[in-house]
Formats: structure tokens, sequence, C-alpha cells
């Protein structure tokens, strides 16, 4: 028997504005000017709102918080794509979806201050609550879109990953059941460079991280992942031959962390600096920002008004939490099980004797 070709595969980048913000060469916007000012609005609330809530971890009033800070592109991208009856099931670093599924700011900021209330949402109650061991919430949205396939609905489950949780177990058991089960689910890799302080260099020798899905016979497709329109068309895309019936689709989003890790971290330890100023040119608000000023679609004047309505609504958020009263400890054991096992009961009961007077 002779040798033959098993796999001839080519990843293709998406990209619709240059770093300077500038239309690419032939490829028009596949989206309307009032989209882009929704994108525009969007990624700069949650910037504004991650400004705010490293303030407040560094003023002892939240605990650790993950920051968005550079990749504003991917969460609002993939949330302006999705529908209403979708399901998000988020990592942690992916409040920028959120707030666009409706989770309030003050939501986020009860659960960043270990409050569990943070996670039972007003709105998009569908939605998953943050999930912070690495890569399982991969496993949790492709079962959650199986479910989706035997009740024959027509939604689609979507859900973010890093860089480094694609070198994680969980995410390969999770990316070939979606395979083998056609899911209608869409895994968004927020490939921002570092997995904590290990560079993507080291994390994986694979030329993209979108080629895993080769594999698992998952459609795979790299954006730019700081340019909003691409990655809203790919998201588009994905989401829509999801819900078609034809299959999950892995998408690479290539981004950059400007802040730390997490406020545990310090990224300046290990870094280069010149680096992190060079990413800072390609940035995902100013380059939107440069195409809309250009097209005569944004004013100083109206970047001034946007920048003071994200700050009353930030201020009103953390006004909201900050006066909200502390839950009972009993909280941390409520929603584990119907019957807690004796060793969480004793738990309970400890945590009761340390609690703050009321």
């Amino acid at each position: 028997m002779g040798l033959h070709t098993i796999i001839d595969s080519r990843i293709d980048l998406i990209r619709f504005l240059t770093p300077d913000g500038e239309l690419c060469e032939n490829t028009p916007l596949p989206v309307s000017d009032e989209a882009l000012l929704h994108f525009y609005r969007a990624m700069t609330r949650t910037r504004a709102f991650d400004g705010k809530a490293i303030a407040l971890q560094r003023t002892g009033q939240l605990g650790t918080f993950a920051s968005a800070l550079g990749q504003e592109a991917v969460g609002v991208g993939v949330a302006c794509a999705m529908e209403a009856r979708d399901v998000l099931v988020p990592s942690y670093r992916d409040h920028a979806a959120q707030f666009l599924r409706g989770m309030s700011m003050a939501e986020c900021l009860l659960y960043w201050g270990g409050d569990e209330r943070g996670s039972d949402f007003t709105n998009s109650r569908d939605d998953f609550p943050n999930c912070v061991p690495v890569a399982t919430q991969v496993a949790h949205a492709v079962g959650a879109a199986y479910a989706f396939s035997l009740r024959k609905e027509e939604r689609v489950a979507v859900t973010f990953i890093g860089d480094g949780g694609t070198s994680n177990g969980a995410f390969y058991e999770a990316l070939n059941m979606a395979g083998v089960w056609n899911a209608p689910v869409v895994m968004v890799i927020n490939n921002n460079g570092w997995a904590i302080s290990t560079p993507r260099a080291l994390e994986s020798a694979a030329a993209t991280l979108a080629q895993k899905g080769v594999a698992a016979g998952v459609a795979c497709q790299q954006v730019d992942g700081n340019d909003v329109v691409a990655v809203f068309e790919a998201a588009r895309r994905a989401i829509a031959k999801a819900r078609a019936g034809d299959g999950p689709t892995l998408i690479e989003a290539l981004t950059y962390r400007l802040g730390d890790h997490t406020t545990a971290d310090d990224a300046t330890r290990y870094r280069d600096p010149e680096v992190v100023q060079r990413e800072w040119t390609r940035e995902p608000i100013a380059r939107l920002r440069a195409y809309l000023l250009c097209k005569g679609l944004w004013s100083k004047e109206q970047e001034a008004e946007l920048l003071k309505q994200c700050g009353a609504e930030v201020a009103e958020a953390v006004a909201t939490y900050t006066s909200t009263p502390v839950a009972s400890s009993d909280a941390m054991f409520d929603y584990l099980y119907e019957e807690p096992p004796q060793l969480l009961k004793d738990q309970r009961e400890i945590a009761r004797r340390f609690a703050p007077a009321k």
C-alpha cells in the first residue's frame, strides 16, 4: 500500500482592521456603523470597570481579581454574536462577555469579593457561573451542548479558555467529545500569550492552538483577537454553524494580556517592558477608536461623554457592592449538596464559630 495524505489542513487568520485602525485591503466590514459603536462602548465599559476593580483590590475592598485589560475585544465580539437563548460557560476572565449577557457590575464585584450571591445572576440565569479550575469549563460547555442536541433545542453553548488551559487534559477530553457528539458548542481560546508567567512558546509546540481541533474532527479558526470585528464575525459564523447542526468550532483569538495574570501576580518580574509597550500600540479599543474617528463616526465630545457614563455606572455598582450586607458563612456550604456530608457539616460549624459578630 502506498503512502497517502491523511491531513491537509490550513489555518487562516481573520482580520478586518489593521493595528492602526485602517480597513484591511479588499475586506469590507461585515457589520453596520451602529454595531461598531456598540462594540466600542462595550469595550470601553469593560475597561472602566477593570480599572476600578483593581483599585478596589489594592485598597483591600476586593479579593484577587483577573483583569481583561487589552483583551476586551474577545469577550465583546463573542457575546455580541450570541443570542439570548444560548448559554455562556465562562472562565474567570470573561466579564466583558458576561456584562453583555446581563451580569451586572455589582454582581461581578460580589463574586470577586467572595460573596456567593455574585454567581446568582439576576439576568442571564441560564449562563454558568465563573469556573476557576482550568479547562473544566470546556467539559461543562460540551455537556450542555450535547444536552441541547438530545432535547432538539436550537441553542449553542459558548465557552472561553486561555492558551495555557489548552495544554490541560480536560480540554483535550472535552474537545474530543465535542467532535464525537457533533455538539453545538463554540470554544474560544483567549490566547493572551501567557499562562500566568509561562510564555506561549513553552506551553505548546503547535504552530497554532486552533489546529488542536483537527485531531478531534472539530472545525478550527484563528482570528486577530484585538480586532473586535474579526472576533464577532468568526463567532457569528461558528454559532450559526453549530445552531444549524453542523458541529463544533474551535476559535483561537490572538491577543495580549496587558495587565498582570491576576492582582496576585507581578508581570514586571518576567516580561520584557519593550514588548508590553509595543503591544499597547495594538490594543483593541484604540484600534477601533482610530477607525471610528477616521470615518467621522466618533468625536472627542462623544468620548468624554462615554467615559463620564461609564464612570457613573461603575461608581453606582461599587456603591451597591460596598453597601450589600455581608452574607452568612453558611453560604459557602448551602449549594454543594442537598444533604451535606458530615465533614462539611463540621466545617460549617467551625466557620460559624469564627464568623464576625453581627
